[in-house]
């Protein structure tokens, strides 16, 4: 009696099963990389502004983060809706003209915590940071860079509608 084999059944490769695969074989070559390791390096370097985070008013925040205060400057274009229709996520971004830029922070006068986010911008880096904040309510939006060794501001009333209807 002769039998013949039975055919394997083999799925079709698709797209999904693909990408996996592919994603693991990335992230087992970026493993070895001699650059792996840099992020770990760098954050060691920066102590993270935990103080500055934990307070509530707009000044204490900048103090605990700077030690001084920021004057106004027209070379700091804060970019931020006058309305904003949901304030779970409202689009803000920084840029600015000034020479030897270290840093970049947000602060929400009147969220639970003022300071909202702060960057560390590299030398030689492009001074531009945009992000999406939580705002509790209409509040002043204010955004601080700093240059050369001194800080500089622009600030922007915020209006957060309820319900997100607009009005």
């Amino acid at each position: 009696m002769t039998t013949t084999p039975k055919p394997h059944w083999r799925p079709h490769p698709t797209r999904r099963l693909i990408l996996r695969g592919a994603a693991s074989v990335a992230l087992l070559g970026l493993g070895n990389l001699p650059f792996a390791a840099a992020p770990a390096r760098a954050a060691a370097n920066d102590k993270y502004p935990e103080e500055a985070f934990r307070q509530k008013s707009e000044a204490d925040a900048i103090k605990a983060l700077y030690g001084k205060t920021a004057e106004p400057s027209d070379k700091v274009k804060l970019d931020a809706p006058e309305i904003a229709e949901n304030g779970g996520v409202v689009p803000i971004s920084v840029t600015t003209t000034l020479e030897k830029v270290s840093s970049i922070s947000f602060f929400v006068a009147e969220n639970p915590s003022a300071l909202a986010a702060s960057y560390r911008i590299p030398d030689g880096t492009i001074p531009a940071v945009a992000n999406r904040l939580k705002m509790a309510r209409t509040t002043k939006l204010t955004a601080i860079v700093e240059a050369d060794g001194k800080l500089y501001s622009a600030t922007k009333e915020v209006k957060v509608t309820v319900g997100g209807c607009g009005g």
